[in-house]
């Protein structure tokens, strides 16, 4: 977001599970952050593509995605819910992937018809959270994530791998790792709130008996691996810490975001970049 941003790192598909890959790209955020944002393919019997990325990623994307899978082979598309980075190149994956049925529901379908073609009907599966589909040699169960900034969101559980997509439930920057074991503590324990106080303002008026029966619901899902749109992979102690920082938002105030200071520090930047060069020296006199 800035002049002194680093290069964005190219990344390959990142294995988290067994037939599981995380699907990565980063977007640059400064000062040597990168903002995440993932999706997966489950490469079982039956092949599920698990949400399709955000435009700006499109090529790469495919590219990353059908590197690991025949577009044929897929049977699935789960779309998490209808935001933008999330669906870049769903209509790209329903040309390429014939065979494939779309997981999604009613309203997803509703809002995505304000802004793509017509979606096709006849290939669809509307499910709610606490349904489940077959894929074969596993079952999917769906779930409302203890986070999410749309109505219609639903998270996925592999019971038999124990991965979990939790959408955009433990967002955070990342310094350019994949996974939170890899990441400084202090910034999973100052970003990853503030980032899902964003997505999630709502928080601030959530009854805190309540919303931990939520979380602790979905963590007694029993997973062993999440991967998410916007943050690292978690495991072990990073997994137990990310429910518990979700459960501390109920009731808590929200956590401001940048405002005015930010964007006329970057509107300055950009000036400054886009200004010709001074001129050095007494510039000398033309002759009339």
């Amino acid at each position: 977001m800035n002049a002194t941003s680093p290069a964005v790192p190219a990344l390959p598909a990142h294995p988290i599970a067994p037939d599981t890959w995380l699907i990565p790209h980063f977007a640059s955020a400064g000062d040597g952050l990168f903002l995440p944002v993932n999706s997966l393919l489950i490469r079982g019997r039956e092949p599920v593509i698990v949400d399709t990325g955000a435009p700006v990623h499109r090529a790469s994307w495919l590219e990353k995605v059908f590197a690991l899978v025949e577009p044929e082979d897929v049977r699935w598309i789960f779309l998490s819910h209808d935001d933008g980075d999330h669906t870049g190149a769903l209509l790209d994956v329903l040309e390429r992937c014939p065979n494939a049925t779309l997981v999604t529901n009613f309203f997803s379908v509703e809002r995505l018809a304000l802004e793509k073609p017509a979606l096709p009907l006849a290939r669809m599966r509307w499910i709610e959270p606490g349904g489940r589909f077959d894929a074969g040699d596993r079952v999917l169960h769906l779930f409302r994530p203890p986070i999410f900034d749309g109505p219609t969101t639903r998270g996925l559980f592999d019971a038999r791998t124990r991965a979990m997509w939790a959408v955009d439930s433990f967002a955070c920057l990342t310094p350019g790792t994949l996974d939170a074991a890899d990441m400084p503590a202090e910034l999973l324990a100052e970003c990853m709130p503030a980032m899902n106080s964003a997505v999630s303002p709502w928080h601030a008026w959530l009854d805190r008996a309540v919303y931990a029966r939520h979380v602790d619901a979905v963590e007694a899902l029993g997973a062993t691996v999440v991967a998410s749109a916007h943050g690292p992979v978690l495991r072990d102690q990073a997994l137990d810490d990310a429910f518990d920082r979700v459960r501390g938002l109920a009731g808590a105030p929200i956590i401001p975001t940048a405002g005015q200071e930010l964007l006329d520090t970057l509107i300055a930047a950009t000036l400054e970049e886009a200004a010709p060069p001074a001129r050095h020296g007494r510039a000398e006199a033309i002759p009339s």
